[in-house]
């Protein structure tokens, strides 16, 4: 019995017959296919995974104070409820919320999963150069990781990124016209805890930049946002 077939010349069994019979852009194609076909299923299989990771993450949001939770808070600053431009005040907050810089590092990863996106990314697409540059002198500021049981000390890190932040304000443009971020200004004096700091904050911002801060600041805002400004420093402990 013949399991073949024949060409008239030459009988050839069905085991062998395989690719032989197709020209050679018949087989570039067929291995093209097969490298498609094997890619394609990798790329659902990892978006497969990506989604069920956003999943987890997103229970996660409910928690108080997790990365989730501050990644997620971050998305709505740079969202603003669907209108123009970021929440900047909302973004400062949740920047300063976070604890230190091990937890900001879990932010980043937990946005990631969240969002597939970049949060550093997002974060200078949203927002101006100098805007941009306060957020991460609020994150340099932080500790390598926070200890509540453990009395905090100033350090030289915390005074100069008050400086930079303060510097950043007053460089802030609009367009091609220059102006002053009073709202950044503000959480700077919110957060310094005394008079005495505040002068400290003073001689890190001439080490850094060679000018008077207070000169500055009067220079940068006007006399009816000068006063109130300064109160609030006024306002706390002499040290």
């Amino acid at each position: 019995m013949n399991y073949g077939y024949s060409n008239g010349y030459q009988s050839y069994p069905y085991y062998q017959q395989g690719t032989e019979g197709f020209s050679l852009k018949e087989k570039i194609q067929y291995s093209l296919l097969g490298i498609i076909v094997v890619g394609g299923a990798f790329l659902i299989g990892r978006n497969i995974i990506k989604k069920a990771e956003a999943k987890s993450e997103q229970r996660k949001t409910l928690d108080d104070g997790s990365a989730p939770t501050y990644a997620k808070q971050i998305k709505m600053a740079f969202q603003n409820d669907g209108w123009p431009g970021a929440d900047k005040d909302a973004l400062r907050q949740a920047v300063r919320d976070i604890p230190d810089k091990n937890e900001f590092r879990k932010v980043m990863t937990s946005y990631q999963k969240l969002y597939n996106n970049s949060m550093l990314g997002d974060m200078q697409k949203a927002l101006k150069s100098t805007e941009y540059d306060e957020m991460l002198y609020i994150v340099s500021a932080k500790p390598e990781k926070y200890n509540p049981n453990k009395s905090q000390q100033l350090t030289t890190e915390q005074l100069q990124g008050w400086a930079k932040r303060l510097k950043a304000a007053f460089d802030i443009k609009y367009g091609i016209f220059p102006g002053t971020d009073e709202n950044a200004i503000k959480a700077v004096f919110l957060e310094i805890p005394t008079q005495a700091v505040f002068n400290q904050v003073g001689v890190a911002y001439k080490s850094l930049y060679g000018n008077d801060l207070i000169a500055d600041l009067k220079s940068e805002l006007e006399f009816w946002e000068y006063d109130p400004m300064m109160q609030i420093i006024n306002s706390k402990p002499k040290s």
